[in-house]
Protein backbone atom coordinates (compact mmCIF):
# COMPACT_ATOMS: atom_id res chain seq x y z
CA UNK A 1 0.00 0.00 0.00
CA UNK A 2 1.44 3.18 -1.05
CA UNK A 3 2.00 5.82 1.71
CA UNK A 4 0.40 9.26 0.82
CA UNK A 5 3.01 11.72 -0.16
CA UNK A 6 1.97 15.78 0.18
CA UNK A 7 4.06 17.79 -1.58
CA UNK A 8 5.38 20.98 -0.21
CA UNK A 9 5.33 24.38 -2.21
CA UNK A 10 6.00 27.92 -1.82
CA UNK A 11 4.11 30.62 -2.89
CA UNK A 12 5.50 33.32 -5.10
CA UNK A 13 2.70 34.68 -6.54
CA UNK A 14 -0.79 36.40 -5.44
CA UNK A 15 -3.09 35.97 -8.26
CA UNK A 16 -6.78 36.72 -7.31
CA UNK A 17 -9.17 36.25 -4.51
CA UNK A 18 -12.25 33.93 -5.07
CA UNK A 19 -14.56 36.22 -3.69
CA UNK A 20 -17.83 33.52 -3.18
CA UNK A 21 -15.79 31.58 -0.87
CA UNK A 22 -16.70 32.64 2.69
CA UNK A 23 -13.09 32.64 3.92
CA UNK A 24 -11.69 33.99 0.53
CA UNK A 25 -9.38 32.03 -0.65
CA UNK A 26 -7.95 32.62 -3.30
CA UNK A 27 -5.81 31.65 -6.95
CA UNK A 28 -2.09 31.52 -6.06
CA UNK A 29 1.29 30.45 -7.94
CA UNK A 30 3.77 28.08 -6.40
CA UNK A 31 7.80 27.74 -7.49
CA UNK A 32 6.73 24.61 -9.21
CA UNK A 33 4.92 26.92 -11.80
CA UNK A 34 1.26 25.41 -10.93
CA UNK A 35 -1.61 27.67 -9.81
CA UNK A 36 -3.51 26.37 -6.48
CA UNK A 37 -6.36 27.43 -4.95
CA UNK A 38 -4.72 28.52 -1.38
CA UNK A 39 -6.93 27.91 1.29
CA UNK A 40 -5.69 30.15 4.37
CA UNK A 41 -4.85 29.71 7.82
CA UNK A 42 -5.72 33.11 8.88
CA UNK A 43 -9.09 32.77 8.09
CA UNK A 44 -12.46 32.23 9.87
CA UNK A 45 -11.95 28.97 11.15
CA UNK A 46 -8.31 28.48 11.20
CA UNK A 47 -6.31 25.42 11.28
CA UNK A 48 -9.33 23.59 11.91
CA UNK A 49 -10.68 23.55 8.47
CA UNK A 50 -7.09 22.99 6.88
CA UNK A 51 -7.39 19.90 8.55
CA UNK A 52 -10.73 19.21 7.72
CA UNK A 53 -10.10 19.68 4.33
CA UNK A 54 -7.10 17.89 4.50
CA UNK A 55 -8.27 14.63 6.05
CA UNK A 56 -11.62 14.54 4.32
CA UNK A 57 -9.25 15.62 0.63
CA UNK A 58 -7.20 12.66 1.35
CA UNK A 59 -9.99 9.89 1.93
CA UNK A 60 -11.93 11.06 -0.47
CA UNK A 61 -8.82 10.18 -2.85
CA UNK A 62 -8.54 6.54 -0.81
CA UNK A 63 -12.02 5.51 -1.69
CA UNK A 64 -11.00 6.49 -5.50
CA UNK A 65 -13.05 10.18 -5.76
CA UNK A 66 -11.42 12.47 -8.09
CA UNK A 67 -9.87 15.29 -5.54
CA UNK A 68 -7.45 17.89 -6.78
CA UNK A 69 -3.79 17.44 -5.63
CA UNK A 70 -3.40 18.90 -2.12
CA UNK A 71 -0.16 20.67 -1.52
CA UNK A 72 1.16 22.36 1.51
CA UNK A 73 1.81 25.27 0.81
CA UNK A 74 4.39 28.15 2.37
CA UNK A 75 3.36 31.83 2.87
CA UNK A 76 6.14 34.40 3.47
CA UNK A 77 5.42 38.00 5.16
CA UNK A 78 6.11 39.69 1.56
CA UNK A 79 3.00 39.15 0.14
CA UNK A 80 0.81 41.23 3.08
CA UNK A 81 2.76 44.26 2.67
CA UNK A 82 2.14 45.14 -0.93
CA UNK A 83 -1.43 43.99 -0.45
CA UNK A 84 -3.81 46.97 -0.69
CA UNK A 85 -7.05 45.69 0.46
CA UNK A 86 -7.03 45.63 3.70
CA UNK A 87 -9.10 42.70 4.67
CA UNK A 88 -6.47 40.16 2.30
CA UNK A 89 -3.78 42.22 3.71
CA UNK A 90 -5.33 40.59 7.29
CA UNK A 91 -5.89 37.47 6.03
CA UNK A 92 -2.06 36.87 4.08
CA UNK A 93 -0.71 38.26 7.55
CA UNK A 94 -2.55 36.07 9.94
CA UNK A 95 -1.80 32.94 7.07
CA UNK A 96 1.89 33.21 7.24
CA UNK A 97 3.45 29.96 7.56
CA UNK A 98 2.05 26.45 6.20
CA UNK A 99 -1.31 26.86 4.69
CA UNK A 100 -3.32 24.24 1.94
CA UNK A 101 -3.14 24.39 -1.42
CA UNK A 102 -5.68 22.60 -3.95
CA UNK A 103 -4.65 22.38 -7.73
CA UNK A 104 -6.31 25.09 -9.46
CA UNK A 105 -8.73 23.39 -12.20
CA UNK A 106 -8.76 25.60 -14.70
CA UNK A 107 -12.29 26.26 -16.66
CA UNK A 108 -14.34 24.09 -14.20
CA UNK A 109 -17.82 25.11 -13.55
CA UNK A 110 -19.64 24.65 -10.27
CA UNK A 111 -21.66 20.82 -9.92
CA UNK A 112 -25.59 21.52 -10.89
CA UNK A 113 -27.80 18.43 -9.97
CA UNK A 114 -30.62 20.38 -12.29
CA UNK A 115 -27.96 20.05 -15.50
CA UNK A 116 -25.31 16.86 -14.71
CA UNK A 117 -26.71 13.49 -13.98
CA UNK A 118 -23.92 12.00 -11.29
CA UNK A 119 -23.66 8.06 -11.42
CA UNK A 120 -25.42 5.90 -8.32
CA UNK A 121 -22.06 4.28 -7.29
CA UNK A 122 -19.52 7.89 -7.37
CA UNK A 123 -23.11 9.35 -5.76
CA UNK A 124 -23.22 6.74 -3.23
CA UNK A 125 -19.73 7.22 -1.99
CA UNK A 126 -20.18 10.55 -1.93
CA UNK A 127 -22.90 10.40 0.64
CA UNK A 128 -21.29 7.71 2.38
CA UNK A 129 -17.98 9.76 2.99
CA UNK A 130 -19.57 12.59 4.29
CA UNK A 131 -21.70 10.87 6.33
CA UNK A 132 -18.18 9.24 8.30
CA UNK A 133 -16.73 13.16 8.55
CA UNK A 134 -19.41 14.48 9.38
CA UNK A 135 -19.40 16.98 6.46
CA UNK A 136 -22.57 19.88 6.99
CA UNK A 137 -21.65 21.77 3.46
CA UNK A 138 -22.69 19.52 0.31
CA UNK A 139 -26.21 20.95 -0.30
CA UNK A 140 -27.97 22.19 -3.15
CA UNK A 141 -27.38 25.42 -1.57
CA UNK A 142 -23.60 25.42 -1.40
CA UNK A 143 -22.38 21.59 -3.25
CA UNK A 144 -18.76 22.05 -3.04
CA UNK A 145 -18.41 20.01 -6.21
CA UNK A 146 -17.38 20.74 -9.39
CA UNK A 147 -17.25 19.28 -13.00
CA UNK A 148 -14.08 19.55 -14.51
CA UNK A 149 -13.71 17.56 -18.09
CA UNK A 150 -16.81 16.40 -17.54
CA UNK A 151 -15.51 14.38 -14.25
CA UNK A 152 -16.81 15.37 -10.84
CA UNK A 153 -13.83 16.49 -8.36
CA UNK A 154 -14.65 16.38 -4.82
CA UNK A 155 -13.37 20.11 -3.15
CA UNK A 156 -13.98 22.17 -0.08
CA UNK A 157 -14.40 19.41 3.00
CA UNK A 158 -13.74 21.98 5.40
CA UNK A 159 -16.77 21.80 7.59
CA UNK A 160 -16.11 18.57 8.10
CA UNK A 161 -15.34 17.12 11.78
CA UNK A 162 -17.27 20.10 13.58
CA UNK A 163 -16.35 17.86 17.11
CA UNK A 164 -13.03 19.73 16.80
CA UNK A 165 -14.03 22.70 17.92
CA UNK A 166 -15.16 21.65 21.21
CA UNK A 167 -12.25 19.28 21.92
CA UNK A 168 -13.70 18.25 25.87
CA UNK A 169 -17.01 17.00 24.09
CA UNK A 170 -15.45 15.15 21.34
CA UNK A 171 -15.81 11.64 22.25
CA UNK A 172 -19.56 11.84 22.49
CA UNK A 173 -19.36 12.34 18.85
CA UNK A 174 -18.16 8.69 18.46
CA UNK A 175 -21.44 7.26 18.40
CA UNK A 176 -23.55 9.74 17.11
CA UNK A 177 -24.81 9.00 13.12
CA UNK A 178 -25.25 11.88 10.86
CA UNK A 179 -28.95 12.90 10.76
CA UNK A 180 -27.91 16.37 8.23
CA UNK A 181 -26.93 13.54 5.09
CA UNK A 182 -31.34 14.04 4.46
CA UNK A 183 -30.23 17.68 2.82
CA UNK A 184 -26.97 16.01 1.00
CA UNK A 185 -27.36 17.27 -2.73
CA UNK A 186 -26.14 13.96 -4.04
CA UNK A 187 -28.55 11.77 -2.20
CA UNK A 188 -31.04 11.05 -4.17
CA UNK A 189 -28.72 9.67 -7.47
CA UNK A 190 -27.14 7.58 -4.17
CA UNK A 191 -28.76 4.13 -4.71
CA UNK A 192 -25.54 1.79 -4.64
CA UNK A 193 -25.04 2.61 -1.07
CA UNK A 194 -24.24 -1.47 -0.09
CA UNK A 195 -21.77 -1.14 -2.65
CA UNK A 196 -20.30 1.60 -1.77
CA UNK A 197 -19.78 0.82 1.86
CA UNK A 198 -17.75 -2.88 0.38
CA UNK A 199 -15.69 -0.20 -1.45
CA UNK A 200 -14.68 2.02 1.17
CA UNK A 201 -14.25 -0.59 3.77
CA UNK A 202 -11.39 -2.22 1.94
CA UNK A 203 -10.46 0.89 1.15
CA UNK A 204 -9.67 3.00 4.43
CA UNK A 205 -8.08 0.80 6.05
CA UNK A 206 -6.55 1.60 9.61
CA UNK A 207 -2.96 1.91 8.13
CA UNK A 208 -4.70 4.67 5.57
CA UNK A 209 -5.97 6.56 8.51
CA UNK A 210 -2.81 6.59 10.17
CA UNK A 211 -0.89 7.76 7.28
CA UNK A 212 -2.97 10.30 6.54
CA UNK A 213 -3.38 11.76 10.37
CA UNK A 214 0.62 11.28 10.81
CA UNK A 215 0.82 13.86 7.84
CA UNK A 216 -0.94 16.60 9.24
CA UNK A 217 1.37 19.30 10.18
CA UNK A 218 1.70 19.78 13.40
CA UNK A 219 1.80 23.16 13.53
CA UNK A 220 -1.97 22.57 12.63
CA UNK A 221 -2.46 21.15 15.93
CA UNK A 222 -1.41 23.65 18.37
CA UNK A 223 -3.77 26.38 19.49
CA UNK A 224 -3.53 28.49 22.44
CA UNK A 225 -7.61 27.73 23.38
CA UNK A 226 -7.13 23.68 22.44
CA UNK A 227 -7.42 21.13 25.44
CA UNK A 228 -5.87 18.36 24.16
CA UNK A 229 -1.92 18.43 22.66
CA UNK A 230 -1.40 17.67 19.18
CA UNK A 231 -0.67 14.01 20.12
CA UNK A 232 -4.00 13.55 21.41
CA UNK A 233 -6.00 15.46 18.39
CA UNK A 234 -4.01 13.01 16.44
CA UNK A 235 -5.53 10.06 18.63
CA UNK A 236 -8.77 11.53 18.66
CA UNK A 237 -9.14 12.03 14.66
CA UNK A 238 -8.15 8.20 14.49
CA UNK A 239 -10.77 7.21 16.89
CA UNK A 240 -13.41 9.08 15.17
CA UNK A 241 -12.87 7.60 12.30
CA UNK A 242 -12.54 4.16 12.98
CA UNK A 243 -15.61 4.31 15.29
CA UNK A 244 -17.81 6.04 12.05
CA UNK A 245 -16.35 2.74 10.08
CA UNK A 246 -17.58 0.46 12.54
CA UNK A 247 -20.94 2.02 12.14
CA UNK A 248 -21.30 2.00 9.00
CA UNK A 249 -23.98 0.00 8.46
CA UNK A 250 -26.02 2.54 10.56
CA UNK A 251 -24.83 5.17 8.39
CA UNK A 252 -26.09 3.83 5.18
CA UNK A 253 -29.48 2.86 6.76
CA UNK A 254 -29.85 6.68 7.64
CA UNK A 255 -28.73 7.54 4.48
CA UNK A 256 -31.25 5.15 2.97
CA UNK A 257 -34.34 6.56 5.07
CA UNK A 258 -33.29 9.83 4.08
CA UNK A 259 -33.83 9.15 0.65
Amino acid sequence: MNKIDIRTVNVVQYVQPLREGGSLPAIVKADDDFLYVLKFRGAGQGKKALISEFIGGELARAIGLRVPELVFANLDDSFSKTEPDEEIQDLLKFSVGLNLGLHYLSSAITYDPLVTTVDAQTASKVVLLDSIISNIDRTAKNTNLLIWNKQLWIIDNGASFYFHHNWPLWESHLTRTFPLIKDHVLLQQATALDQAKEEITTAITPQIIEDIITNIPEDWLVNDTDSLTPAQMRAAYTAYLNAKLTMIDALVKEAKDAR
